[in-house]
């Protein structure tokens, strides 16, 4: 896997990590592109940085923004609903569909990641139609838009997702095939081969334990595990892209408080090397 493929996700340094020394992190240990968070984007311009700094910065570490996540706004009634900073630990609600299109517009993102956060009653006609426009208003900016399928949300497996990008029929909108929710939802390796392999726009990997903690929103967010360290089928879901043509890049989303207790620098280079480690096999 060439290394303009490798995309280090936010979530697998740790949080609070300084714009610049995320740059450096990434760029020493041969990722080609992170992704962001809004929170991360605030942090950085807090810190009194101009987005022309920001870019400058990027340019000066050979990095690009792969992916903004995540898009929690555009199932129907989400847009609506209020979340106040206390109930929010990781810092999502405050950064709508605005404010992630304007750091796509400023840092020139390739991709949006969306998800089903806070669920609902609505069907999955009714999510098709909102994926959809997502992707229109979307394609404004230049992005492309991956849907991800979440192990405890209305759009919970492989399945699902599919008849949503399948029905939106976008040509910006495709999937993320994040191998922890592949692993927490019983997607197997024949599974990913029956994907169309334009319709795959993002790759997480990631590895877990055998079995699912009881609460698998706390697992996901402290207790990831590296590529090659876990329980899961990593080798054959890669494998089974690879075998179908997949183009889209590879990223690494180790959530892992153990990963992040050694710091950016050391978090950014065993993920890397996991990562590497993986495709090359």
């Amino acid at each position: 896997m060439p290394r303009t493929g490798l995309v280090l996700c936010a979530g697998t340094l740790p949080r609070g990590t300084p714009f610049a020394e995320r740059l450096a992190a990434a760029s020493a240990a041969g990722f080609h592109a992170i992704s962001l968070w809004g929170r991360d984007y605030q942090a950085i311009r807090d810190e009194g940085w101009s987005d022309a700094d920001l870019r400058v910065m990027l340019d000066d570490h050979g990095l690009t923004v792969g992916e903004l996540d995540p898009a929690w706004w555009w199932t129907p009634g989400a847009g609506n609903v209020h979340i106040p900073p206390e109930l929010d630990p990781v810092d999502v609600f405050r950064f709508g569909e605005a404010d992630l299109f304007h750091v796509a517009d400023v840092l020139g993102a390739r991709s949006l990641n969306a998800a089903d956060v806070l669920g609902g009653s609505w069907s999955v006609e009714e999510a098709t139609d909102a994926f959809g426009s997502l992707c229109d208003r979307a394609a404004e900016h230049g992005l492309l838009v991956h849907l991800e399928w979440l192990a405890w949300s209305r759009v919970r497996d492989l399945a699902t997702a599919c008849q949503i990008v399948d029905g939106a029929g976008r040509a910006n909108g495709g999937l993320n095939v994040d191998f922890w929710h592949c692993g927490r939802t019983g997607v197997t390796a024949e599974d990913l081969r029956t994907i169309r392999p334009d319709h795959v726009l993002a790759v997480q990997v990631a590895d877990a334990g055998p079995e699912p903690e009881n609460d698998m929103i706390e697992e996901t967010l402290h207790r990831r595990l590296l590529p090659g360290d876990g329980a899961l089928d990593v080798l054959g879901y890669v494998t089974a892209l690879h075998s179908i043509g997949v183009t889209a890049p590879f990223g690494i989303e180790v959530f892992s408080d153990d990963l992040h207790a050694g710091g950016p620098f050391l978090a950014a280079q065993r993920a890397g090397d996991a990562l590497r480690s993986v495709l090359g096999a």
